[in-house]
């Protein structure tokens, strides 16, 4: 704390003697070399109103104190001239160093958005590489697979394989449909042919004393014979326990479709 205090105090005496110092400057009344002029024109003065009261004092000697004091008084003229000349100078190259500041500030300004914009370039540039990678990344894989007119016919190729199937695969479903049909015809007839000889085994145990009977005329109408299935009306009489088989010709069954 102690130390601080005094740090304070000898800032604040340094900072006053400095403000003495230029005051001092400023007014001419301290200079590097020799008597301040003030004092040397207060002196002079002085010299002169001495010898003017003074009635023993010649006009010679006051015409001499008269031409000092004058001379003298020229001489701080031309000081303070001087000191206005060096004024203005002051002035004008503080102004100089005003403008170039301002200049200054303005390229640094530039420069600054300069490096702005040269960000966002190196940004655009660097996403155009990138881009320009994956493109090539995708060229490379488009040129490892084959020409667009080879896979067209490939393609060609295989819907027609497509479509060929598709028929052959309705054909088998038409077929399949026909000959599901045929073997429920099929069963039905056997179904009544079961019936009938059941009907038949009754009758035989009611007439034992005959040999053979004939096929009830039911039986023989409700089951078509091969001949009947070709297109013939004729009926044929069948033994009993005997089983029709109907034959369905090739043409009724639609052809598989090859392709």
């Amino acid at each position: 704390m102690t130390v601080t205090a005094a740090m304070a105090a000898a800032i604040a005496a340094a900072a006053e003697e400095e403000a003495i110092i230029r005051q001092r400057l400023l007014t001419r009344t301290t200079v590097t070399r020799g008597e301040p002029p003030l004092r040397k024109l207060l002196k002079r003065f002085a010299a002169f109103a001495a010898a003017a009261e003074n009635e023993k004092t010649s006009v010679k000697d006051c015409a001499k104190a008269s031409e000092a004091f004058l001379r003298e008084l020229d001489f701080y003229y031309l000081s303070l001239e001087r000191t206005n000349s060096v004024q203005d100078a002051n002035t004008r190259e503080q102004q100089n160093f005003v403008k170039l500041r301002e200049s200054l500030q303005r390229s640094i300004e530039n420069e600054q958005a300069e490096i702005e914009s040269s960000k966002l370039q190196l940004e655009d540039a660097k996403q155009t590489r990138q881009h320009k990678v994956e493109c090539e990344a995708i060229r490379r894989l488009i040129t490892a697979e084959p020409a667009r007119e080879l896979s067209q016919k490939a393609i060609s190729v295989l819907e027609a394989d497509i479509a060929g199937l598709e028929r052959e695969c309705l054909s088998i479903t038409k077929t399949l449909d026909l000959r599901r049909k045929q073997f429920a015809l099929l069963l039905h007839a056997v179904e009544e042919l079961q019936s009938e000889i059941g009907i038949g085994t009754q009758s035989e145990d009611a007439m034992s004393s005959a040999a053979g009977l004939a096929a009830p005329s039911s039986v023989a109408s409700a089951v078509p014979s091969p001949a009947m299935a070709h297109g013939s009306a004729a009926p044929v009489t069948l033994p009993a326990g005997a089983i029709a088989v109907i034959d369905v010709p090739d043409d009724d069954v639609a052809p598989m479709d090859a392709s």
